[in-house]
């Protein structure tokens, strides 16, 4: 009886990202590519698409957007090292990332938020959306 190799032709793309690390687990990986933080080639994915090696894939999640090239297939979860080698970011990707995070961390991208509203500022929300109080 032949044994089930690690490396396969037919892989979940949702066993993959989860084999990949960007997901800690398979439930997690279904849920974002039904969600449709997953794409390939500008489209939203199912979690039975088959990747193939070459295939540039588009991640969300959290703040940042990665889009990925696979370079190889696995449908094992292993270590960091093993599991980087199943991808290749985009230069542009980088880039993007770093300075996203740049932003974030200077507080000049997203919400800031200073605390509660002062009195003049709930007067004008409340003036704004219509409401006496």
């Amino acid at each position: 009886m032949a044994q089930k190799p690690e490396e396969d032709d037919k892989v979940r793309l949702d066993k993959w990202l989860w084999a990949a690390r960007f997901y800690k687990t398979r439930a997690l990986a279904k849920a974002a590519i039904e969600s449709g933080k997953v794409h390939c080639r500008g489209e939203r994915c199912k979690p039975g698409k088959e990747p193939r090696v070459g295939d540039e894939f588009v991640l969300r999640t959290g703040f940042d957007e990665r889009t990925v090239v696979v370079r190889a297939l696995s449908v094992v979860r292993r270590g960091a090292p093993q599991a980087q080698a199943l991808y290749e970011e985009t230069a542009e990707s980088i880039e993007r990332r770093e300075k996203a995070a740049a932003l974030r961390k200077a507080g000049e991208l997203g919400v800031t938020t200073d605390g509660r509203p002062t009195k003049k500022q709930r007067r004008q929300l409340h003036q704004f959306h219509g409401s006496a109080g």
